[in-house]
């Protein structure tokens, strides 16, 4: 467990939004947006925060529009650490 990883997400309300969606599965930054309740700019920024993390990755890169994330092992184990 990275503690300085768990830390960074457990400081945004934003990030731990994104990543507890992107724990049920795998999401396109407007499917997280409806999801979460937040401003897709938000979930935007979250999820490029996330990736540079190491805490989740983009499934289609090429893609410009419809990306789709999910976590990484990492990401998961922080996650379901930050749900107990």
């Amino acid at each position: 467990m990275n503690w300085e990883k768990y830390g960074r997400l457990t400081t945004s309300e934003y990030r731990k939004k994104v990543a507890l969606s992107l724990l049920a599965k795998e999401q396109t930054p407007k499917e997280l947006a409806v999801s979460t309740g937040l401003h897709i700019s938000h979930v935007s920024n979250s999820l490029r925060e996330l990736t540079a993390m190491g805490l989740a990755e983009c499934l289609s890169p090429e893609l410009r529009k419809g990306r789709v994330y999910r976590l990484t092992l990492e990401g998961r184990m922080t996650v379901m650490k930050l749900k107990e």
